[in-house]
Formats: structure tokens, C-alpha cells, sequence
């Protein structure tokens, strides 16, 4: 299975992000979403698991929680805007991978059996920082995540 991860679109979608998520089976959305189009596109692609952030303050944003848990190829996935917020222990919770966004920065960190895992900032390039996304790859007994820089750098 593989999963597009997405995050701080802030209202834009780009043709990019788009493109490198076809073909995903399921796309996690990990907030500060900026438009509710940005989900309905998304969705023409695959189905969205989608969490709120902190600019999704809107009247149509409460139709989406602050923080999210799915299953999805055998895994069990926590979805947090901003990883500083993570009110569980995800190893104790039975947690397979921590999705978060907000501070714009791709990183995945793998800490015991949890895989940490921001895709970065997919709207508006922010300072000098990489236009990003990512995709995981979900097989028995793997998880491969790959950081997609849409920013050509």
C-alpha cells in the first residue's frame, strides 16, 4: 500500500503535489489545509484522512478533528498537526507512525518502533525552505517513506 502524505498546503495545491501523489492508494492530510477545495481535489486523487491546524480556523474546519488515528495497510497511524502537541505515548498506544506538519521541515525518525514522520510544507515555499511532500510505502513488516522535493532543488 502507499500512502501520500501531505501537509501545510495553506490553500495551494500545487500541479506537483498533485502529480506525485497519483497512484497513492490513501493520502493523509496533516492540517493547516487553507481552503476546503484543497481536500476535494486531494480526494479525486484517493481517499483523505485530513486533521485541522493552527490557520484552519474557518467555519468548514470544524468538520475535521484536531488529531486523528487510522488504520491503514496493517498499520496504525496518529495524525498531529504540530508533533510538540502529541498528548499520547505512541509506543504504548500501540502506534506504528506519527504523521505531524507544521514547522514546514520534511523529517522521518524512526524512535523504537515508531516511525516520525513529516512530509514538509506542500503550499507556499516559506523562507528558503524545499517545497515537499512525501509517500510511504506500507509492506509486511516495512514502512518506506520517501521525502518528495517539488521544489526542484
Amino acid at each position: 500500500m502507499r500512502i501520500g502524505i501531505i501537509s501545510d498546503t495553506h490553500g495551494l495545491l500545487r500541479p506537483e503535489a498533485e502529480q506525485c501523489l497519483v497512484g497513492v492508494d490513501h493520502i493523509i492530510h496533516a492540517g493547516d489545509i487553507g481552503r476546503p477545495e484543497i481536500i476535494d481535489r486531494l480526494r479525486a486523487i484517493a481517499p483523505v484522512t485530513a486533521i485541522r491546524g493552527n490557520i484552519d480556523t474557518a467555519d468548514w474546519a470544524k468538520a475535521y478533528a484536531e488529531t486523528e488515528t487510522v488504520s491503514l495497510g496493517g498499520r496504525t497511524f496518529h495524525i498531529v498537526h504540530d508533533v510538540h502537541d502529541l498528548q499520547i505515548d505512541p509506543a504504548a498506544s500501540g502506534i506504528d507512525v506519527v504523521i505531524s506538519g507544521h514547522s514546514h521541515r520534511a523529517r522521518e525518525e524512526t524512535i523504537g518502533a515508531v516511525l516520525y514522520l513529516n512530509a514538509g510544507s506542500a503550499g507556499p515555499r516559506r523562507f528558503k525552505l524545499p517545497v515537499t511532500l512525501a509517500t510511504l510505502d506500507v509492506g509486511v513488516g516495512s514502512l518506506s517513506p520517501v521525502i518528495h522535493d517539488l521544489s526542484g532543488h
